[in-house]
């Protein structure tokens, strides 16, 4: 019996069950908010390079595995999937397979059914090891690209330092702990590659770029706040006017926004129907000031939502407010939260490890610059509400 025939008639099927069974899985989180066609990506291109394998007429195309497995590996680590959730995704592909083939097999021969599931199973083992391959790379691409950064940021980091003595103990408190992570676990990374590690040691390799990974993106993320802090003190930053569409603007920085809202299944809110018309504003400076506040909102908030307004408030002013259910902020901290490195925490509520206790001093510089002002609302428990206001007309 030709078992590629039936393959190739129900590959249409296995998909569909395919990436129904992924969307139910708990253990691929990583695939909920993914849409129909990149979920299934190349793996209708494995199926069919899988016909070819079990056929005994056509042309084995191992090449088309190799291939739509290496590209399936790279997408899934810009998609953020961890390695686990990759294996788990085989994993269900393999069982999909075996259960739409099931009854054909069992008509077989003893010959063509051991055949037929060794092949299977060969051809999803090199998938997974190519993908793998793949997504090591990709991995490593980015760590290469994150090393290129800091390496640029260095000299004006040196600088900044230099002419910051007072800020020098506390930055290096916070660079601290990222640093050794990353040095820790680039050195045991190194060794491990150096042994030649077999396929059996590839989870624990993946598992410490992403660590390597996490804690160099937090550090740059530091890096970042405090060379922008920098730049305004210096008076470095120069005002750029063009027309701006501020509902535009908003919508960008939400849709941005949005799965690091949907990790925490927090709703975010818009509400621009009294927003002004295209403005004369620097639109890069209010995209930062936008960015940060709704950030800032959704780290600090666990439940509930999020809700960003935008209206003209008279025939000279129009403002942006940012609403959140968060954990609030104490009357006696509110007039220190726009100041360098103050992070607000207790007893029962350390401040979050990847706030740097700079967003929100930037953006109250920012507002400044662009000629507006930044007020705070906020009660422990209920929540925040952070309001920029901003001229119709910036003048310079």
């Amino acid at each position: 019996m030709d078992f590629s025939q039936v393959l190739a008639e129900k590959t249409d099927t296995i998909v569909d069950k395919w990436i129904l069974a992924v969307r139910k899985d708990r253990r691929i989180e990583s695939a909920d908010d993914l849409s129909y066609t990149a979920v299934k990506d190349h793996v209708p291109d494995v199926l069919k390079a899988m016909v070819t394998v079990l056929s005994k007429s056509q042309d084995n195309d191992i090449q088309s595995i190799v291939t739509a497995s290496f590209q399936h590996g790279a997408i899934r680590a810009e998609q953020g999937f961890d390695p686990a959730e990759i294996a788990r995704e085989y994993h269900l592909l393999r069982t999909v397979i075996f259960d739409a083939l099931q009854a054909d097999l069992l008509g077989g021969t003893p010959v063509e059914i051991i055949r037929s599931i060794r092949l299977i199973d060969a051809i999803i083992d090199e998938a997974i090891a190519r993908c793998f391959k793949s997504y090591v790379e990709e991995r490593l691409r980015e760590l290469q690209q994150l090393q290129a950064s800091l390496t640029l940021h260095n000299e004006e980091l040196t600088q900044l330092i230099s002419a910051n003595q007072e800020y020098l103990s506390q930055l290096a408190h916070e660079l601290k702990h990222p640093l050794t992570s990353i040095i820790g676990y680039s050195d045991l990374f190194l060794r491990q590659q150096r042994r030649k590690p077999d396929i059996k040691e590839k989870y624990t390799n993946l598992e410490h770029i992403e660590r390597v990974l996490r804690n160099g993106r937090q550090l740059l993320h530091l890096i970042n706040d405090v060379l922008e802090l920098s730049r305004y003190e210096a008076g470095q930053i120069k005002i750029q006017l063009t027309p701006t569409d501020v509902r535009e603007l908003i919508d960008n920085v939400c849709q941005m926004l949005e799965p690091l809202a949907a990790g925490k299944n927090l709703q975010i809110v818009v509400d621009c129907d009294r927003a002004p018309e295209k403005l004369i504003t620097d639109s890069f400076q209010l995209q930062q000031i936008v960015t940060n506040l709704i950030s800032n909102a959704i780290r600090y908030t666990e439940s509930g939502t999020i809700i960003t307004i935008c209206q003209v408030l008279d025939n000279q002013r129009w403002a942006i407010a940012v609403s959140d259910t968060g954990v609030g902020i104490a009357p006696e901290n509110q007039a220190q939260i726009f100041e360098p490195y103050f992070r607000v925490s207790s007893s029962d509520r350390p401040y979050l490890p990847d706030s740097t206790g700079l967003g929100l001093a930037i953006v109250s510089r920012l507002v400044k610059l662009l000629q507006g002002q930044i007020n705070l609302v906020s009660q422990v428990g209920v929540g925040s509400t952070f309001t920029a206001i901003f001229p119709l007309e910036v003048e310079f």
